[in-house]
């Protein structure tokens, strides 16, 4: 797909969001040094609203988003889309299409559907298609198909675009674990920077090279996830009990939780059996 690009930069520059008169994203700023960086952290921590700063969907009240070296609300937006492509969370876009035709769409940013090379397009489609996953659906309508096949349409569209940095919102809600560990592995693949939220702290782990953790829209901490996701920090920012351990059949990282309760609990039951 885009395996012939390097990796572009991202970099959040002190960027803050305001909505409604109230401030969602407080000044947060890293860059994207590797191909995939994770953002995590809990519900209302301000994750999908950074990224719709990326995507060009809310403008930054302060601060800069910078793609590939130009700051994205500055560029038209043709460009800002030949750039970045993203997939959100529930889209509900081109539902009355066929597969091939949605995948299709990806290419309007390039101008190219009605001018150019329609073999170039057709080609750069069909391997979208493939690399999604979604070939044998390729002559069904949209709306015919499972959230999470629909789900991989919108990836495969994403990829059509063929797009140096990728925005994905949450996109393993509604897989099976099976096409979860499918998606994220082809995301890391590709020879563009991600940026990827993700509620599965594991998936997190095992898949991101990078990786910032907000907290009430400010970033608490980046980098490796064996340094970003410490006992203590967990503790601290989702309110669990963790411990960090190696996954016998990947070696990567994994994260084992106890909510406050079940946690006691086991103490309680240790404590009982060495007075035993």
């Amino acid at each position: 797909m885009t395996g012939h690009r390097d990796a572009a930069r991202l970099s959040i520059e002190d960027v803050s969001v305001d909505i409604a008169g109230r401030r969602i994203i407080d000044q947060v700023a890293f860059s994207a040094q590797s191909n995939m960086v994770g953002l995590v952290g809990p519900n209302g921590s301000g994750k999908s609203t950074l990224l719709r700063t990326v995507y060009r969907m809310l403008r930054p009240a302060a601060g800069r988003v910078v793609a590939d070296g130009h700051d994205v609300w500055t560029i038209p937006a043709r460009q800002a889309a030949r750039v970045t492509a993203a997939l959100v969370q529930d889209s509900p876009a081109d539902l009355e299409l066929t597969v091939a035709d949605c995948v299709a769409t990806g290419r309007l940013p390039h101008g190219r559907l009605l001018m150019g090379d329609p073999a170039d397009d057709s080609r750069i489609v069909r391997r979208a298609m493939a690399a999604a996953g979604v070939t044998e659906f390729a002559d069904r309508d949209v709306s015919t198909l499972s959230g999470g096949e629909r789900q991989r349409v919108q990836l495969a569209r994403a990829l059509a675009q063929q797009p140096q940095i990728l925005v994905l919102d949450e996109p393993t809600n509604h897989l099976d674990i099976h096409h979860q560990l499918q998606l994220l592995a082809l995301v890391r693949t590709l020879s563009v920077t991600t940026l990827v939220t993700l509620h599965d702290l594991n998936l997190a782990a095992a898949y991101c090279d990078q990786v910032a953790m907000l907290e009430h829209g400010r970033v608490v901490a980046f980098g490796p996830p064996a340094e970003v996701f410490t006992p203590h920090r967990l503790r601290r920012v989702f309110a669990v009990h963790a411990s960090t351990l190696t996954n016998p059949l990947t070696g990567r990282l994994q994260l084992a939780y106890a909510d406050d309760e079940a946690a006691t609990a086991e103490s309680d039951r240790k404590r009982q059996g060495k007075d035993l």
